[in-house]
Order: C-alpha cells, then structure tokens, then sequence
C-alpha cells in the first residue's frame, strides 16, 4: 500500500508539469524505491547516480561551512536534474527539461519531497 501512495505522489509529481520528464524516490545507498521513469533510463543507474551526488553535496556544504543540504541542482544543456531530501533516508530525483520553470518545480518537488518524508 505504501508503494502504491509513493508512486501516486510520482504521478501526481510528473502530471502537473510537462517540463518533468522523469522522477525518482531514492534510498540514500542508492536503492530505487519508486520510480516514474521512462523506458530510456536505467532505474539502477538513476539510483546509483542519485546517492552519490546527494553524498557529494552533503559532504560539499559540510566541508564550506553551507550548513545543512536542502538540494543539489545539475544544469545541462537539455535540462536539469534536481536532487531533494525526502526526509532523513530517502531522496527524490527530478529530471526537467532545459525548458522548465525551475521556480514552479521546485515548489511543487518540495511538497512531494514532504509527503515522501510522512510515508518513509
């Protein structure tokens, strides 16, 4: 049952914008919790990948007295990928294209990230 309300939160993530492409919940070693992912990523990959930017950014704001991470953000040139905590043990993954309203996905992956963070 918890699976299913964390995938709806995934649908409900990806539906509301046509600029998300793709999003994730992902265990902080890495494991695939639930995905919304299409067929042309690897969901061990995006999991993988996922756990070592977030240790990367916590490790980085630590070491430049940034305080707490609260979000990594990649930009390339087809869009983005954000990365947000989901309570303590978990991180939601968000890829966009280069088009999106980086404000409105923030907002709206942020309210997810919380409703992920009530069910973990």
């Amino acid at each position: 049952m918890k699976e299913s309300m964390l995938q709806g939160i995934l649908s409900e993530l990806n539906g509301g914008s046509a600029d998300i492409e793709a999003s994730a919940i992902i265990s902080i070693d890495g494991l695939t919790i639930a995905s919304a992912l299409p067929g042309s990523m690897d969901e061990d990959r995006v999991g993988a990948m996922s756990a070592a930017m977030l240790s990367l950014g916590e490790r980085t704001a630590a070491e430049l007295a940034r305080g707490e991470l609260e979000q990594v953000m990649i930009k390339g040139d087809s869009g983005f990928v954000l990365l947000i905590h989901a309570g303590p043990d978990a991180v939601l993954t968000v890829v966009t294209n280069q088009k999106a309203k980086l404000g409105l996905i923030f907002l709206d992956a942020t309210r997810a990230a919380k409703g992920i963070s009530e069910l973990i």
